[in-house]
């Protein structure tokens, strides 16, 4: 019976050789199933790699909002700084510029006053144009003279004429100049008004007699008539007011 079973299936002997050369154990050969866990292990590998590079981009990002953020409110504090020393020096160029203006307006006030006395000390005055000028000359014998010959007011008049002061305006001109005005102080207002009234007789002779007034209410009355008659302002025959003149006149 032995016989007959190996003559019917003849046994396999197995040698090493055989078994190296079985596919399933040749070296280097890898499983399917082996091959996918690779590729998944190489997928993960890659996409932490990337995550790395992007924690890292991430981080220096950070870092540069934090020195942006930083560098912001610095600039913020010093903007604060400067709005408040802004502030700071408005306040004071204000406080300067009401100073000046306190200045100006008390100037002006401080000039309308010594226009004033000015003029209160011209009230009594009168200026001669034209009279001849000689060296050495009385000038109250000279305006005494013009006022009897050209004014032609009676010589007792005359005499009874007081002055306080007569003298010539201004630096001695040459010879062939303009002679200088004389200015006169009258003792009393009556006899200055007197004397101005007489004025008609110089028409169209080349003297005139003329109210004196500061060089300031020259300037702005020029090209108008100016008269001061009993502490009143006339412009063009009017009374006139205007605040530029001082109370006194009005």
């Amino acid at each position: 019976m032995k016989k007959a079973q190996s003559a019917s299936s003849p046994a396999k002997i197995e040698t090493p050789s055989s078994k190296r050369c079985r596919p399933a154990d040749s070296p280097g050969t890898t499983s399917p199933a082996g091959k996918d866990i690779a590729d998944i292990l190489e997928s993960i590998d890659q996409r932490l790699s990337s995550f790395d590079a992007r924690l890292s981009l991430v981080e220096i990002l950070h870092r540069e909002f934090k020195s942006l953020r930083e560098s912001l409110e610095f600039s913020q504090q010093q903007v604060e700084t400067l709005a408040a020393e802004n502030a700071t020096l408005r306040e004071s160029v204000k406080s300067l510029t009401d100073n000046v203006t306190q200045l100006n307006t008390e100037n002006k006030k401080i000039k309308e006053s010594v226009i004033d006395l000015q003029a209160r000390s011209m009230r009594d005055n009168l200026v001669f144009s034209g009279i001849p000028e000689s060296a050495g000359e009385d000038a109250e014998a000279t305006v005494k003279s013009f006022i009897k010959i050209h004014l032609k007011l009676p010589e007792d008049t005359v005499k009874n004429i007081a002055f306080d002061r007569v003298h010539r305006l201004g630096a001695v001109r040459t010879p062939a100049g303009r002679p200088r005005p004389i200015v006169a102080k009258f003792g009393h207002f009556k006899q200055k008004e007197q004397v101005k009234s007489r004025g008609r007789e110089l028409k169209g002779t080349d003297f005139s007699v003329n109210d004196q007034f500061p060089k300031e209410i020259l300037e702005r009355r020029r090209g108008s008539r100016a008269v001061i008659a009993v502490d009143r302002l006339y412009v063009d025959g009017q009374l006139h007011r205007d605040p530029d003149i001082t109370p006194w006149l009005y």
